[in-house]
């Protein structure tokens, strides 16, 4: 996974612009409404303390695919908008209503992975930029004294074993007000994290082992159908339809009359609105577990009869996700083409969007030129390019066209805030 830091744009191509044209003028023409919008939504529903949106831009519609609650990849960010991310850091310790000088934060337990820990290290360095003191607690079982590890060009990250005395979470004398799991929790909460009277961000019920995909975008398909009707649009161009099966067993083909079922379903509705709007292309979904990050267990399907016709491998590679888990719940999705593209037609990107509390702090395009505009490119052999961010997500620019950089950069913004806020009350809804 390499950045780069160049400031390119990439190239939408595709001639299915006519209704994303119309999203994009809708959303510019009433940027204060909008705005006026989310922010009676962020006073009845607090957003999350942090999270990350993978957006797809099919020149048709614009819709997220996966929120994450547990970002990683802060080092993907261009630097010169970290003022942005320790603003937002500041503001968004100070809506936790508790005083907290000093921040916790456990981390996965990669620790061969560079670039997740380039991660971790950009995310300390913020928050030390914010006037807080950090420290990294891991949950590695055999860490017992402190680890060092240099990630080079002068940056360096150092893992503390993690430590509980009585209710609280500690580090030798080091006690937080604040810890922050920047872990997903794919196995399940560890005992050490268990009864902690210390207020941690995001809540433990939000982790992959209790948290489903589909519950998700049951939340922003509420989200996305209220946004519609202020604005006055089809939520379709903004909300990718889905259905769901549980208990599915892929190297047991059980669940495959479900799966099938529900793909020709969707595939139906699908071509129903590409009628509508006359887009010619072929509908798809995304089969994909219901809980997991990383891209795993994530497959295209064109029609219900490739589901019968899995091979092996391809069930083998849909059966688990991260750490090992077993998948027994899977989300069948809309699938959104990417007609976006970097440095040439054959290399095709998708905009993942960052936030820290409600504000939008950057974000950059996952790239991937050996993948097709139908296909998953969260997987091995992708790469990142920056956003460049000439001007600020939340600032559009009137005097430009409606698809001008700065103004599609809003649009991404609005979405993955819509995503945002479906995962507020996904929140509100675990208390």
């Amino acid at each position: 996974m390499v950045v780069n830091a160049t400031q390119a744009v990439p190239h939408l191509t595709t001639a299915l612009t006519g209704p994303l044209k119309i999203i994009e003028s809708v959303i510019l023409d009433q940027q204060a409404r909008i705005e006026a919008w989310f922010r009676s939504q962020w006073r009845r529903t607090p957003a999350p303390f942090y999270a990350s949106v993978d957006l797809r831009n099919a020149g048709s519609k614009i819709a997220p695919i996966d929120t994450n609650l547990f970002p990683g990849g802060f080092n993907n960010l261009n630097p010169a908008f970290e003022s942005l991310c320790i603003q937002a850091v500041q503001s968004a310790v100070e809506r936790l209503g508790t005083p907290v000088d000093r921040i916790l934060i456990i981390p996965e337990n990669h620790t061969r992975n560079k670039h997740y820990l380039e991660n971790i290290s950009a995310l300390q360095r913020i928050f030390e930029k914010a006037g807080f003191e950090v420290r990294l607690g891991s949950l590695l079982e055999d860490l017992s004294e402190r680890m060092e590890i240099d990630l080079g060009d002068g940056l360096s990250v150092c893992l503390e074993p993690l430590q509980r005395d009585g209710a609280s979470l500690v580090i030798d004398d080091f006690k937080a007000e604040l810890v922050l799991l920047n872990n997903d929790l794919s196995s399940g909460v560890p005992e050490l994290l268990q009864g902690v009277e210390q207020l941690i961000k995001p809540s433990l019920n939000l982790g992959w082992s209790d948290r489903l995909k589909s519950v998700h975008f049951g939340f922003y398909r509420d989200v996305a159908g209220e946004f519609a009707a202020a604005l006055d649009i089809d939520p379709w161009l903004i909300d990718p339809m889905f259905r769901n099966c549980g208990e599915v067993d892929f190297m047991k083909r059980e669940g495959e009359s479900c799966l099938s079922g529900n793909v020709d379903a969707l595939i139906d509705a699908i071509q129903k609105k590409y009628d509508e709007y006359d887009v010619a292309c072929k509908p798809f979904v995304m089969i994909k577990a219901d809980s997991g990050t990383y891209g795993m267990g994530v497959m295209t399907v064109h029609s219900s009869e490739e589901v019968y016709e899995l091979n092996r491998k391809q069930r083998t590679k849909m059966a688990t996700t991260k750490e090992g888990q077993k998948v027994t719940k899977a989300i069948i999705q809309e699938g959104v083409y990417t007609h976006e593209t970097w440095a040439g037609p054959g290399t095709v990107a998708e905009p993942v969007i960052y936030m820290i509390d409600q504000n939008v702090v950057g974000g950059f395009y996952r790239v991937h030129p050996r993948r097709a505009t139908n296909e998953n490119l969260n997987s091995p052999g992708m790469y990142f390019e920056r956003l460049a961010f000439d001007e600020c997500c939340n600032s559009p620019d009137r005097e430009q066209s409606p698809d001008a950089h700065p103004n599609r950069f809003y649009t991404y913004g609005v979405i993955a805030r819509l995503a945002l806020l479906a995962a507020a009350r996904e929140t509100k809804n675990l208390k």
